[in-house]
């Protein structure tokens, strides 16, 4: 799940940053005003994509989907972007935690090692 995770997040920290201009430019927001909501989320987006493997950084990215989100208030465009990572959000736990439980019963049964398919 974690991997999964962090792919997202990932992408997230790629259209969060180019977020920062469009703000900007579509939306009038103050390029200090943008540049530190948008590239502070960028960032966190990238620091917790690094830091999946440990669990308050998952509980993180469900926090950082929301205020993302939130700020699709701000810049009215941006809200469906926080609609769709929502939802890719979502995704990615479900699927991580289907994939996560399909590797531990393997790993019970005695086949390949888990994570590797």
């Amino acid at each position: 799940m974690r991997r999964m995770c962090a792919v997202v997040l990932l992408l997230e920290f790629v259209v969060i940053g180019l977020a920062v201009p469009v703000a900007i430019q579509v939306a009038g927001i103050d390029p200090a005003v943008a540049g530190g909501l948008w590239g502070g989320l960028a960032a966190l987006a990238l620091l917790l994509s690094a830091l999946q493997r440990f669990r308050p950084a998952y509980y993180a990215g469900w926090a950082l989907q929301a205020v993302f989100l939130v700020s699709g208030f701000l810049v009215p465009g941006l809200a469906l972007l926080g609609f769709i990572f929502l939802a890719l959000w979502v995704t990615a736990v479900l699927l991580g935690q289907r994939t996560d439980a399909q590797d531990a019963a393997r790993a019970a049964d005695g086949g390949p090692e888990a994570g590797q398919h």
